[in-house]
């Protein structure tokens, strides 16, 4: 099956991978009414750098999160957000995010698990990456141009979700989060010192959280 069911999940295809390029404007805009903007919290939060609780709760509080993540995710401009991202401390994130190939996916991910790739099958982007919680900074880094993602979706329910260039990208980040990594943290020391620079010289878009 392929077409959006009635109860609001997404489908799956022949291999098993979930269908999240369908309707995903309907769904993106859906999630984001239902929704509450927050404001997102910056590296040095003690919630960022930590792994986040597995969610064991698919219920009516999390479907709330999940409408509020999407709408502080469009305020900030983002393709993706991890729940400790605006300070919860639960592995969930959500994307709405093109790959390279300008295919848009939107969707939801739940205790999520990368799965390991082959060797013979690793082809490194070296592409520059940037995060909300690191706002305004940018930095080259080397990942995966392919990754497989798996995990439940908001009712439960076991997915998996793969994704290509910069989608793959993506997936990885925001998996990176729910596990106490910033993209940062994979760079050198150098390099993450100037990303600090460049964030502590920018000025946020959007509304972040002060770090006391």
């Amino acid at each position: 099956m392929s077409q959006q069911e009635t109860d609001g999940r997404i489908g799956v295809d022949d291999e098993g991978f979930i269908v999240d390029t369908e309707d995903c404007e309907e769904r993106e805009a859906a999630y984001r009414a239902r929704g509450t903007s927050r404001p997102i919290t910056v590296v040095g939060n003690p919630v960022l750098h930590k792994e986040c609780k597995d969610v064991t709760a698919f219920d009516d509080e999390l479907a709330q999160l999940i409408d509020d993540m999407f709408a502080s995710q469009k305020t900030a401009e983002g393709v993706g957000l991890a729940a400790n991202q605006i300070g919860v401390d639960l592995k969930v994130f959500v994307y709405d995010c093109p790959d390279d190939d300008g295919k848009r996916h939107t969707g939801v991910v739940c205790n999520p698990v990368l799965e390991e790739l082959a060797p013979e099958t690793r082809v490194l982007d070296d592409s520059n990456e940037g995060c909300l919680s690191v706002p305004t900074a940018y930095a080259s880094l080397a990942r995966p141009d392919y990754a497989v993602v798996r995990g439940q979706d908001a009712q439960g329910n076991p997915i998996r979700v793969r994704g290509t260039g910069y989608f793959a990208r993506c997936l990885q980040h925001e998996t990176d989060h729910l596990y106490g990594y910033l993209y940062i943290d994979r760079l050198s020391k150098r390099e993450r010192k100037d990303a600090l620079r460049q964030m502590e010289e920018g000025t946020p878009r959007y509304e972040t959280v002060p770090n006391s």
